[in-house]
């Protein structure tokens, strides 16, 4: 679905990117994962068509972004840090986000059911809680029913029952066929839905390996560990 050739991406005298080649196909979940620093957040920016890179180029479906802009429909991005306008209720944006986005006939309301949106809906996005703001995120990336979804530290900020929801849930767009990419510091979160882990530091993909890969390699079960023994030459 998302094909990146030789992406790098400078500022200034800066390289935050360094010829990054990758691949991602439908109905796998990716773990994008790096210190911070590594390229993450300007990588999720170019895939998302919020920066143009240096040099290289990104397709997706086989369509050069910098081309045709109508490829960001087809994503849900839930932001680390959500910036939605605080004047507005919780209804008020759902409503604004319907009306801009009329093409899509069948919504995807699982996400906005299991974190009881309705409940919430009279209050003043400037007055929701950390957890709150992340709970309307998620179902606002989910909503428009995309086959693309980036979620960038999704569970931060989410008690154990909504994240344990939204991971049932990520399970279940998997199933369908679409392509999840997901940042998070706390890998623990990650395991048992990932199935691919890149990590990325100073601009380059350090690794890129399978779950399968990852496990056979370093004897482990659980993610952290994994990442954590696959490190160990790179902290000496």
């Amino acid at each position: 679905m998302i094909s990146i050739k030789d992406i790098s991406k400078t500022f200034g005298k800066q390289q935050a990117l360094k010829s990054i080649n990758l691949e991602f196909k439908k109905g796998e979940c990716v773990a994008l994962i790096g210190p911070n620093g590594s390229g993450k957040t300007t990588l999720i920016k170019i895939i998302l068509g919020l920066l143009f890179p240096t040099s290289g180029n990104l397709t997706v479906n086989g369509v050069n972004i910098e081309k045709n802009v109508d490829y960001r429909a087809d994503i849900g991005y839930m932001p680390q840090m959500s910036r939605l306008p605080e004047n507005m209720t919780v209804a008020q944006v759902f409503a604004l986000m319907k009306r801009l986005r009329k093409d899509v006939k069948e919504l995807d309301t699982d996400i906005y059911e299991a974190f009881d949106i309705d409940g919430m809906s009279k209050k003043g996005l400037g007055k929701l809680s950390g957890g709150m703001r992340q709970k309307v995120s998620a179902a606002l990336a989910f909503l428009f029913n995309p086959d693309i979804l980036i979620l960038d530290e999704p569970t931060a900020a989410l008690d154990p029952v909504s994240n344990e929801n939204l991971k049932q849930k990520i399970s279940r767009v998997l199933a369908d066929g679409k392509m999840v990419i997901i940042t998070s510091h706390n890998l623990s979160d990650l395991d048992g839905i990932v199935d691919r882990v890149i990590y990325l530091m100073d601009g380059e993909v350090y690794f890129d390996k399978s779950i399968d890969e990852l496990r056979s390699s370093t004897g482990e079960e659980r993610l952290n560990k994994m990442i954590v023994k696959s490190l160990k030459p790179q902290l000496v």
